[in-house]
């Protein structure tokens, strides 16, 4: 009895310190997404009362998260921008393993995979994105007697059948502002994974490789194969240089249809509703997985996500990683953003539409994903030579002498 009360009192003790307590977190979300994050927040604090400060700093969150860790202050928990940069992390010592806090069962193995380092797992993915994807209209493919392809070669085939009846297979908008290339560097990286592995795609990344390598001038080649044709592309290879990206996909659904076929990530269906309020999105928009190339890689999926690791080992830290990880967090998040969500149990009914529902599935199945390669390079790479190379390689700009610059700036950016 003694023992029982002793135990019972013990919880009580727990549970109000926990009460009182408080978790910091940095983000680099703005706008909408913090606001769902605030509503993740909220609903942590009404089940277990402890208070989540969240400190939102932007873009500068690698920065001013270096700054802090090296003054000995850093946050409770944070967002890591990539899995290349949480192990960095990793490797000065500044951040706690989950596994043993978090049932890594919930996510499937290839986003446990992404978060692990030397054996071990150092965050947890709330959400994802997939871009390898292929949009397209039913009702215009269909017409034509073509259907989603399941190959490379039948990609091929939808693209050559539909030029050789004076139809234009692809929609493509490189335009984006100071941004402009990068919806390209997302086909190099998709194909990359497909013609090379994972493997070499990842020393692609880290420049264990040169960019005058032949799997990255393959993969070049054979996005300038759809691309750089004149015939394949809506308004040409300057259409493709000109058209802003979120407009690019709207003429699939004119009518007639002005193309086919749009390869982007999920984000992009807000972009096709806008343009074309009038669409039912279940029955008049769908997609297809980019599909594989070589055999023996499969379909390797690309995207990005949202990794959240944790700086200090507490109760308030364990309970809100805990929570992050359920699917009730999840729902939350997903459900107000239409992202994806990473826990295998999240209830499909808290996406908008089937779209978003089908996009989950597929993430459900991921047996390899990888991070958006630009995404995880120095920006004088990721978002400096390797779009600007895109954008010169399309408009004619030899290939030899477009990796060669790459391969200048990824000299000076990695070092020696």
């Amino acid at each position: 009895m003694v023992k029982r009360l002793a135990v019972g009192l013990l919880l009580v003790g727990l549970v109000a310190g926990l009460a009182q307590g408080a978790v910091t977190i940095m983000v680099l979300w703005s706008g909408a997404e913090l606001e769902a994050f605030q509503k993740v927040t909220a609903a942590f604090q009404a089940k277990t009362g402890i208070t989540v400060r969240v400190e939102s700093v932007g873009r500068e969150l690698p920065g001013i998260l270096a700054t802090r860790l090296a003054a000995g202050n850093p946050p409770d928990l944070a967002a890591m921008p990539n899995p290349g940069q949480m192990a960095e992390f990793v490797a000065r010592g500044a951040l706690i393993p989950v596994g043993g806090i978090v049932d890594l069962t919930q996510f499937p193995k290839a986003f446990v995979d992404l978060a692990t380092v030397d054996g071990k797992v150092y965050g947890i993915f709330i959400s994802a994105d997939l871009k390898s994807l292929v949009w397209y209209n039913p009702d215009a493919l269909y017409a034509e007697g073509l259907a989603p392809a399941h190959t490379w070669n039948e990609l091929l085939y939808i693209t050559e059948t539909l030029a050789a009846r004076g139809k234009t297979p692809w929609a493509v908008g490189l335009e984006s502002g100071a941004a402009s290339g990068w919806p390209g560097t997302d086909w190099i990286e998709d194909i990359m994974l497909r013609t090379a592995g994972p493997e070499l795609y990842d020393k692609w990344v880290n420049h264990e490789i040169p960019w005058t390598h032949p799997a990255v001038k393959r993969a070049f080649e054979l996005f300038g194969a759809i691309v750089r044709n004149e015939a394949y592309v809506y308004g040409g290879t300057t259409g493709a240089l000109s058209i802003n990206f979120g407009d690019s996909p709207a003429v699939l659904w004119d009518k007639p249809a002005g193309a086919y076929l749009h390869r982007q990530a999920t984000f992009i269906k807000s972009f096709i509703a806008g343009a074309h309020p009038e669409l039912d999105l279940d029955r008049d928009v769908a997609f297809f997985v980019f599909p594989p190339i070589d055999p023996k890689w499969g379909t390797p999926l690309l995207g990005a996500g949202d990794l959240i690791s944790a700086f200090r080992d507490t109760l308030e830290v364990r309970s809100f990683l805990q929570y992050l990880a359920s699917p009730e967090a999840q729902g939350i998040w997903c459900g107000a953003l239409g992202k994806l969500a990473t826990n295998v149990n999240v209830d499909p009914g808290i996406y908008p539409d089937k779209l978003t529902a089908e996009a989950a599935e597929i993430l459900k199945g991921a047996e390899i994903f990888r991070f958006d390669a630009s995404d995880l390079m120095p920006a004088a790479v990721g978002s400096g030579a390797f779009w600007k190379g895109v954008l010169d390689y399309v408009s004619g700009v030899p290939l030899d002498r477009v990796l060669a610059d790459i391969e200048a700036a990824a000299r000076a950016a990695y070092g020696p």
